[in-house]
């Protein structure tokens, strides 16, 4: 098929793919009714795995087309754009072919997008925040700052969404074998209020239980158990033994 080399060729393909019926699914699902966390959000109905194969012919995109699909009111459009990046990025960064201008440029372009909101919701932060944040603040593992700045002003920041970004970050640190920047920057998360936070946090947590050091984490749970909110401690020792769970949770 041909490549797809504006964001208008992008819309017509996502179009073409949506259906009326999973708009109003996904609507529901994500929450965009008034007062929701993702209140007015627009969805046209678009699966992934088709939002994907639409990626794969558009990766020859130019940035400022990529930037104005993430800069889109509908939701599949975004995500289409920060896929676009991503797959970019992680192109740019194979062995051979290393190509580290384009992987800053991808970054800096996702920073531009995160800061002006335009990253918001969870699974689009999911899809994009370990890739082109993550794998460049934490390029060196172990991190000689587990909250490196960048990530600390998105920790501290505002908006929800903000945040879960400087969380999912961690994952490239968990990928690289690295616990210290999750166990550090949910230490400074644990009295936050949201629970789509408290989920990202917990489930960082869990990988790095699973993925890099079971004892980090019990050690973890052990000196903040009964700080933790209950979804966050449910997401971090949903693979402990159901003793264990039984023990953290009857700590709260």
């Amino acid at each position: 098929m041909a490549e797809l080399l504006t964001a208008a060729q992008v819309r017509a393909a996502l179009a073409a793919a949506s259906s009326p019926e999973r708009a109003a699914g996904a609507a529901r699902f994500f929450k965009t009714g008034p007062g929701e966390y993702a209140a007015g959000d627009v969805f046209i109905g678009v699966t992934v795995p088709a939002t994907r194969a639409i990626v794969r012919r558009a990766l020859a995109l130019p940035a400022s087309e990529t930037a104005e699909l993430v800069a889109s009111p509908i939701h599949e459009e975004r995500l289409a754009g920060l896929l676009v990046m991503v797959e970019r990025f992680r192109r740019a960064g194979r062995a051979r072919s290393r190509d580290d201008a384009a992987r800053l440029a991808e970054h800096e372009a996702y920073l531009e997008a995160v800061r002006a909101g335009r990253v918001d919701n969870w699974d689009l932060v999911d899809a994009s925040a370990e890739y082109l944040l993550g794998e460049v603040v934490y390029a060196e593992l172990p991190a000689a700052e587990p909250v490196p700045p960048l990530v600390a002003e998105l920790a501290a920041s505002a908006s929800l969404w903000q945040r879960r970004v400087a969380v999912l970050a961690t994952f490239a640190a968990i990928k690289g074998g690295d616990a210290a920047p999750t166990l550090a920057l949910a230490e400074t998360l644990l009295d936050d209020p949201e629970p789509l936070l408290h989920k990202a946090v917990g489930w960082m947590l869990r990988e790095v239980g699973k993925r890099v050091d079971r004892a980090a984490l019990t050690e973890f749970l052990e000196r903040f158990a009964a700080r933790m909110p209950r979804t966050m401690l449910s997401y971090a020792t949903e693979h402990l033994t159901p003793e264990e769970r039984a023990a953290y949770r009857a700590c709260r």
